[in-house]
């Protein structure tokens, strides 16, 4: 998972910062220093590490912090507040047109970025808003993009246009415009061409595309594996034809992450979205603050709680406490249990490096699991026929579920 790393190094850090009971300006300058070290190796614009440590510094050497009841902690929300600014305060949304007008927009991106199955995906992100896109197979250089394209369009129920590889991508461009207006679609998606690097005729044809056509958002897919590379890729991109917004692809990846801290602040453009899987459903709107959390390792309980759905579509949360079905699969609790904030995926749940580091010492087994396996049947259904020893060690001490279904 992205960032993994860089959170073991952080929590290190603070682990040290709250064992003391006052904070020296010597004290935050060391602390300083080993945020510096880990943003670095976790690939991270070393001039925007410059200026992160300098104004976190600033920040933490001010009286508040050195006279607070605890300076740790407020050293922690100082940086917390510093990693969002820097990713990006507020999270951003594709600007639509207003109305029914047609909102066209460009993907582009170098080769193995992942920008065909993103455009799939973000169609698919739009269709869930009420949105009626059109895929449209610009890149003409590679008829496996555009059966790819054709193939994901299906699996989201997405039209897609095509007009095979004996066209220009500007005036395939103008033809699915005109094909939406009369099909009642009010967003187009342009799914352009690659290189392996960016040249000359790539930036042309995607000026011809936008000289052609009313292009109202252009879009970049980076592969956040490349770390800085995917910056100075969005940097060019955005001097040559203009980008509105970046989407990061391979986040699930083991990958140092420093594209997600770096890319707003070297273009000034904001992130979108962040892919973290290769299935279609797997695209996450990008909140700045929760990214933040992650890295800190103290989760992203709201992007859990939006990728546990039930069967009618509705958000649930069963309780670690309370009734289970303790059978030898263990029912449907422990489909619930793994979206329970400490037990989803990888990077989202709270302090995830530390109980994932518990869990493989244990032999990889889950706490919550052993101890509702070894409960006997009848005192699982019942816990009121349980022991008094037994209810005091096993799960029936808590009065109220820790998550409420909702």
């Amino acid at each position: 998972m992205a960032f993994e790393s860089l959170t073991d190094k952080l929590q290190n850090v603070f682990k040290n910062l709250r064992s003391k009971g006052r904070l020296t300006e010597n004290d935050v300058k060391a602390a300083m220093k080993e945020v510096r070290m880990a943003l670095l190796e976790a690939d991270v614009n070393f001039r925007v590490v410059k200026q992160f440590v300098r104004t976190v510094e600033e920040r933490a050497i001010g009286q508040d912090v050195m006279n607070g009841l605890n300076p740790g902690q407020m050293v922690i929300k100082i940086v917390n507040e510093e990693l969002i600014r820097l990713m990006g305060s507020d999270t951003t949304e594709i600007a639509m047109q207003p109305g029914k007008s047609i909102t066209v927009i460009m993907m582009a991106g170098l080769q193995g970025a992942g920008k065909t199955t993103a455009t799939a995906k973000i169609a698919g992100k739009l269709k869930q808003k009420g949105k009626k896109s059109l895929l449209v197979a610009c890149d003409i250089y590679r008829p496996a993009a555009i059966e790819q394209l054709e193939i994901n369009g299906r699996k989201q129920e997405v039209e897609v246009f095509s007009m095979g590889t004996d066209h220009k991508p500007a005036e395939i461009a103008a033809e699915a415009i005109g094909y939406a207006g009369k099909n009642g679609h009010n967003v187009v998606i342009l799914d352009t061409a690659v290189r392996l690097h960016i040249d000359e005729d790539m930036m042309a044809e995607l000026q011809e595309i936008k000289s052609r056509v009313s292009v109202h958002q252009t879009l970049l897919v980076v592969d956040a594996m490349t770390g800085q590379d995917a910056v100075n890729v969005a940097k060019e991109f955005d001097e040559k034809v203009g980008i509105d917004g970046v989407v990061l692809s391979k986040m699930d990846g083991d990958t140092r992450g420093g594209a997600a801290l770096s890319v707003k602040a070297v273009t000034g453009k904001p992130i979108l979205y962040v892919s973290m899987g290769e299935k279609l459903s797997d695209l996450e709107q990008f909140y700045p603050d929760r990214m933040a959390n992650r890295i800190l390792g103290m989760g992203d309980v709201l992007s859990l709680i939006e990728k546990a759905p039930d069967e009618k579509g509705q958000v649930r949360f069963r309780g670690l406490s309370g009734k289970h079905e303790a059978d030898a699969e263990h029912g449907r609790s422990g489909q619930y249990s793994e979206h329970a904030p400490g037990h989803g995926p990888e990077g989202s749940r709270p302090g995830f490096p530390d109980r994932r580091k518990a869990a493989e010492a244990d032999g990889g087994h889950s706490s919550l699991h052993d101890k509702r396996g070894e409960t006997e049947p009848e005192t699982a259904e019942s816990p009121e026929k349980a022991p008094h020893s037994k209810r005091r060690r096993g799960g029936y001490r808590h009065s109220k579920p820790l998550y409420q279904a909702v």
